[in-house]
């Protein structure tokens, strides 16, 4: 079962530019170029059961009072950066989305219970052939 098409508004997302770290060169005081974007999860127009399994998921950018929090600096380009943001925003959502199929456990074919066992009785007589030799 594939995820359902999830709307996302921009009004529901904060950017907020910030300094990107590491090397920059001349502008690395001058420029903002990192990006933090911040969700809320509880205050979106997602459905219930979407946010549910969104807090439920184990990722380290997801605070404690359910706010996703996305620092993007991989890019010299302020508008990049959000746009990487968003993209990482959405695939989160859509891996939350995501509903697996239920697994049917099956149960072995006989033949390949009998495959299993002749297998396991050559393998051990194989074994027991590798013992003492009886000098006579």
């Amino acid at each position: 079962m594939s995820a359902p098409r999830i709307e996302l508004r921009e009004s529901e997302v904060e950017f907020i530019a910030i300094r990107a770290q590491g090397a920059g060169g001349q502008n690395v005081n001058k420029v903002s170029n990192a990006i933090h974007l911040r969700f809320d999860i509880a205050a979106s127009s997602l459905p219930e059961e979407i946010k549910e399994r969104l807090r439920q998921l184990r990722d380290q950018r997801i605070s404690a009072d359910g706010v996703v929090i996305i620092k993007a600096q991989a890019h010299r380009s302020l508008d990049r950066n959000r746009l990487d943001a968003l993209t990482r925003l959405r695939e989160l959502i859509a891996r939350a989305a995501f509903i697996p199929t239920p697994r049917r456990p099956t149960r072995p074919t006989r033949g390949s219970q009998i495959r299993r066992v002749d297998s396991k009785v050559k393998r051990g007589a194989v074994k027991l052939r590798r013992g003492r030799v009886d000098e006579h």
